[in-house]
């Protein structure tokens, strides 16, 4: 992205830019008016690690995979790779281990969670990635994204949005997908996405350009969400987390509104009453309800065996729709 900035150890106010999750459509930067406040300037660290852990869990799961030994009539590709060869592209065509490694490294699976006990699922599946293909796609993206938001707002709510947004994503997941697993961090990545559209709708007033970077977003958000209907991608993980980090973005990512950041330096007697708009606190606690009860609904549902098709029936088209040229069977 032409934009990034380097960290400065803030010096003058620096412009504040958009991005996306999803990685197929670069946004536009849209700044905050000059004079509204100065960049805290927080070094990032979490999202490089968050990338290295990624990186690691991957080539663990290769090591586990181990294609030639499964394979041994010579199918894997990348043979001078050795036991870190991939799957036949029949069988991945990603770049990347066998379904059943998957399973080992704690990918996301229905029947596992709700009648095997295993939860710990809807947390690790988000740590793996199915190839080489779709890890380069995920890690770029949360850098590109990552990294900016972390300088913004510090480690600890982007890692709070992060992880609760990869959380969130399994569960809808795990409703919906009955067959078939689920890894990626996909989820957590939408989450960032929707923390972004919401710190734009709750700092509206600190904006410049506010009309041209709701619409740019919007048509990011949708790009994205459009290509989660493609066959093999699980949407419902992207939904799940980008309407948590959405709901998330109002409760950790609210700021002074523009008439407190301009006045701050003035005599008490100028300065505005208070730091934040009621409008800000009516979506921070909107948000809050709303994030709360999502989870805890989804949850219980979920660990009773409620498959979310049966409670709507077209759902099942947000993350597949058949066409002459592929089917959406499980």
């Amino acid at each position: 992205m032409s934009n990034t900035d380097v960290e400065n150890g803030g010096a003058k106010p620096r412009p504040k830019t958009m991005a996306q999750t999803g990685g197929h459509v670069p946004p536009s930067p849209f700044y905050y008016d000059s004079s509204a406040r100065e960049r805290r300037g927080w070094t990032s660290w979490l999202i490089p690690l968050f990338v290295l852990a990624n990186v690691i869990v991957f080539v663990v799961a290769m090591y586990v995979n181990n294609c030639p030994d499964h394979h041994p009539s010579g199918s894997c590709k990348a043979r001078f790779l050795r036991r870190f060869s991939f799957e036949p592209y029949h069988d991945n065509p990603l770049l990347g281990p066998s379904a059943s490694t998957l399973l080992k490294m704690g990918a996301l699976k229905w029947d596992k969670v709700v009648h095997g006990h295993q939860g710990w699922r809807l947390v690790t599946c988000i740590w793996s990635h199915a190839g080489l293909i779709h890890l380069a796609v995920n890690m770029i993206s949360l850098v590109v994204i990552g990294i900016r938001l972390e300088q913004q707002f510090g480690f600890v709510r982007v890692g709070i949005i992060y992880l609760l947004s990869g959380f969130g994503g399994s569960i809808l997941s795990a409703l919906f997908m009955r067959n078939g697993i689920s890894v990626g961090a996909s989820g957590a990545l939408f989450g960032l996405l929707g923390a972004l559209l919401s710190e734009l709708l709750t700092n509206w007033t600190i904006y410049t350009n506010r009309a041209s970077a709701l619409f740019t977003l919007v048509i990011i958000v949708a790009v994205n969400l459009a290509v989660g209907i493609l066959p093999f991608v699980d949407n419902f993980a992207h939904i799940g987390g980008f309407l948590t980090g959405f709901l998330l973005g109002f409760v950790l990512l609210m700021q002074p509104h523009f008439k407190w950041l301009e006045r701050r330096n003035l005599p008490p007697s100028s300065q505005p009453k208070s730091k934040y708009l009621a409008y800000q606190y009516v979506l921070l606690v909107v948000g809050l309800l709303l994030f709360v009860a999502g989870f805890a609904v989804g949850l219980i549902e979920l660990f009773r065996g409620v498959n979310g098709n049966d409670h709507c029936h077209w759902c099942h088209y947000l993350t597949c729709v058949p066409t002459s040229k592929w089917t959406c069977n499980n």
